[in-house]
């Protein structure tokens, strides 16, 4: 059923993370959470069973936390030791624990955060521990194996394949990797390595299975601070020296030097011996911020994401739990690794929505990262220019502490903001840039500056007619249109990554030749920048476009270097990035994010649009953004160029407050899927009817209407909404609307606790 029922406090038999629990009969855990051999022990596994399972103790005993391998059925699986057994029935039926594995038990505060980020998500448990155990190989036991790094040899006859073996352990850092990882990743054969270690090129090496990262020195290559940042570096030290738990707002216009002033923070927790996380949006954030990592203290942290090895997920998953991890950068699945000593937590551009995680377990790493925080009794900090309305009105309420970095570092100063009005530009049906803004755009050229042209839409352009009949060439199952990808000769679907060739005649009327697109994107963008401005050299930034974190790490850097004359990008460019030479900024569609009934419309469009104007302007010469819009008076249009980010916060809440919805009220959405499309809508009208436990707290029930894009992956999805009062009990009452029916095998039911989207 997708995994949301069954508790609103943890397994069904047991309330885990509460410490050890006392059974009815038996089951006595000493005082060090030590069971002896016998002993009836609770175990929860990533099985989808409901609840623990008791189970004996095994010769030696075990430790509460521990992770082992027990009997089901004719399986073996991986399980926790949660608690004591329920007891109460004969001990001498019970089965043993099978093993016990060689890895650090899980923490009591860890276990505790599992239970109640569940109970908070309406997650099951075994769902939980699944999350909380993403490393290949975990049974594994130690033992040595043959490993690959950089040598010393020079190569005497270089290949595109031995240039792309290389490169993968240059971009590494010298991360080491496994035969098999290395040529996978490289696109290589296992020879070619080979090769490569014969000429000394590449270093094979027996080493540990999983060892311990480089110490990291707080006091290595700290930067010199102006006074504002030192005293916001100072405020952020005094809560990671105070070793309670604290989450701070570090609001920072772009380019203030948020990171160094955080990085401090860090520097204070690793003197303390405790250790520190650090997420961050974006997997192509991550080298570079590794080289301030390192150029700060001296080596190189833990990685978690999906960019990393299958051998390095393994290590760094252990050596968290052991302590041999002091800092760890990554995406937000890095917030369930076993920390053993957990002191600070810090989530770079916390505004971004990647931080929500909106497939399978649905949660927000900003909301659950304060959870792990004061269970740990650590600090959070949360940095951003352009803060989440949510973490504001925390701060405004006193729930938050804020500290302000209001100038940019150095001689850098803010950006001007200007619109240009398109009602008023004389632009063809067919062109996106308009006089004014190729006129700033050439003038940037022409001083040897470079200039940024934003659009927030992938590929050629979003929708593809044919103009003999009408027909919208559509995903085969999915109810949106085909995406052309004109750089990549196809089209893709962005809900369900289907893709197939651009076809010659029109899939109705099998006409030839007059199927054409509509509406821009960043490719047929830049196909107009290159008619316009022949003579520039025109980069382009897009997910779509880069097959490798290392490729688009190359673009990126290349960009940096002045290799382009005009960058045109997608939201990924408003990420972090730092180009010197970038000193104007064009906003193609500004009113693109206003579109639509999102609630959170205006708060998105003002903080990408600042974002990326922010990327203006960050060296010595000064910035301008201007923004191309239909609706130049709109209130979030005036509120950007205005710069007053306060006032425009303001008058957000009044009217979120006004409509009594997030961050002043609760909403839980709930999507049903089925491939018959008679299963959701009759499933959807029975629960707007019996919806007793949710009327019974004053919260009301809005739908069943199908979801904005209602059929995905051959799935037809209808959508209902609650909503209710902030101080709702409303976990418990959407368990008991839920429980009232029988969910037929084909139908899912995705429950979304504070949905951030609604599609």
């Amino acid at each position: 059923m997708g995994g949301l029922l069954g508790q609103t406090c943890g397994c069904a038999s047991h309330t885990a993370g509460q410490g050890a629990l006392k059974p009815e009969n038996g089951g006595d855990v000493s005082a060090n959470g030590h069971f002896n051999e016998g002993e009836p022990v609770a175990v929860l596994t990533t099985q989808p069973l409901g609840g623990t399972l008791d189970y004996a103790a095994p010769v030696g005993g075990v430790a509460e936390g521990a992770f082992v391998v027990v009997p089901l059925g004719p399986r073996r699986v991986m399980g926790v030791v949660w608690g004591p057994g329920e007891g109460g029935f004969d001990r001498a039926k019970l089965r043993r624990v099978g093993e016990v594995l060689d890895v650090a038990p899980m923490g009591a505060g860890m276990r505790e955060f599992l239970t109640r980020a569940g109970a908070y998500t309406l997650t099951d448990m075994h769902q939980m521990l699944r999350m909380a155990t993403r490393a290949p190989g975990l049974a594994t036991p130690p033992g040595m194996r043959k490993v690959y790094r950089p040598g010393q040899g020079e190569v005497d006859r270089m290949t595109p394949a031995r240039e792309r073996v290389l490169g993968v352990l240059e971009e590494h850092g010298g991360l080491s990797f496994t035969l098999g990882e290395l040529a996978e990743i490289a696109g290589v054969s296992s020879g070619v390595v080979k090769g490569l270690v014969k000429l000394g090129a590449v270093s094979e090496e027996l080493a540990p299975r999983d060892v311990p990262y480089p110490a990291l020195d707080p006091g290595h290559g700290g930067k010199a601070l102006n006074e504002e940042q030192a005293a916001a570096a100072a405020a952020l030290r005094a809560g990671v020296a105070s070793r309670e738990y604290g989450t701070t707002l570090l609001k920072g216009v772009t380019g203030s030097g948020k990171t160094e002033v955080y990085l401090e923070a860090v520097a204070e927790c690793l003197a303390q011996g405790r250790q520190a996380l650090v997420l961050l949006p974006e997997i192509a954030l991550t080298q570079e911020f590794l080289g301030r990592v390192e150029a700060r203290f001296g080596a190189r942290p833990a990685e978690w994401h999906h960019g990393v090895t299958v051998t390095e997920r393994r290590r760094c998953w252990k050596m968290v739990g052991e302590g041999g991890a002091s800092l760890v950068v990554g995406a937000r699945s890095a917030l369930f690794l076993p920390f053993r000593e957990l002191g600070l937590i810090v989530i770079d551009e916390e505004h971004d929505g990647s931080y929500k995680q909106e497939d399978g377990v649905t949660y927000s790493a900003r909301d659950m990262g304060v959870l792990r925080a004061s269970i740990e009794g650590a600090q959070m900090v949360l940095a951003s220019a352009t803060p989440s309305l949510e973490s504001w009105a925390n701060a405004e309420a006193g729930k938050y502490a804020r500290v302000e970095l209001t100038s940019r570092f150095g001689t850098a100063v803010l950006p001007e903001m200007r619109s240009i009005d398109m009602r008023v530009e004389g632009l063809p049906a067919t062109r996106w840039v308009s006089p004014t803004l190729q006129g700033l755009v050439r003038a940037r050229m022409e001083k040897g500056e470079q200039a940024l042209l934003f659009l927030n839409r992938r590929g050629y352009a979003p929708v593809t007619i044919c103009r003999a009949c009408g027909h919208q060439v559509a995903c085969p199952d999915c109810d949106a249109r085909m995406v052309e990808h004109r750089f990549l000769k196809q089209l893709m679907c962005h809900q369900c990554g289907h893709t197939e060739p651009v076809p010659e005649a029109c899939p109705s009327c099998e006409v030839e030749g007059k199927l054409a697109p509509v509406g821009p994107g960043v490719e047929r963008l830049a196909e107009e920048v290159k008619e316009l401005f022949p003579e520039a050299r025109v980069a382009v930034l897009s997910s779509d476009l880069f097959g490798s974190a290392r490729a688009l790490k190359a673009a990126v850097e290349g960009i940096a270097g002045g290799a382009a004359d005009i960058v045109i990008g997608t939201q990924m460019v408003a990420k972090g990035h730092n180009f010197p030479l970038l000193t104007l900024v064009g906003v193609i569609d500004a009113d693109l994010g206003l579109q639509g009934s999102d609630l959170r419309a205006a708060e998105k469009t003002f903080q990408l649009m600042r974002q990326v104007a922010g990327r203006a302007g960050r060296a010595e010469a000064p910035g301008l953004a201007v923004l191309q819009s239909y609706q130049p008076e709109h209130p979030v249009i005036r509120a950007i160029l205005s710069g007053d980010e306060e006032a425009f916060w303001r008058a957000e809440a009044e009217e979120r407050k006004a409509a009594g919805v997030p961050p002043y009220g609760r909403l839980v959405g709930i999507v049903l899927s089925s491939p018959e499309i008679e299963d959701v809508n009759a499933l959807g009208m029975a629960m707007a009817r019996r919806a007793e436990p949710l009327r019974a707290i004053g919260a009301q029930v809005f739908g069943p209407a199908p979801a904005p894009i209602a059929r995905i992956r051959a799935r037809h999805r209808v959508r209902l909404l609650v909503k209710a009062e902030k101080s709702a009990p409303v976990q418990s009452a959407v368990t008991a609307w839920l429980a009232q029916f029988d969910w037929p095998n084909r139908v899912r039911v995705q429950v979304d606790v504070d949905p951030l989207s609604f599609f």
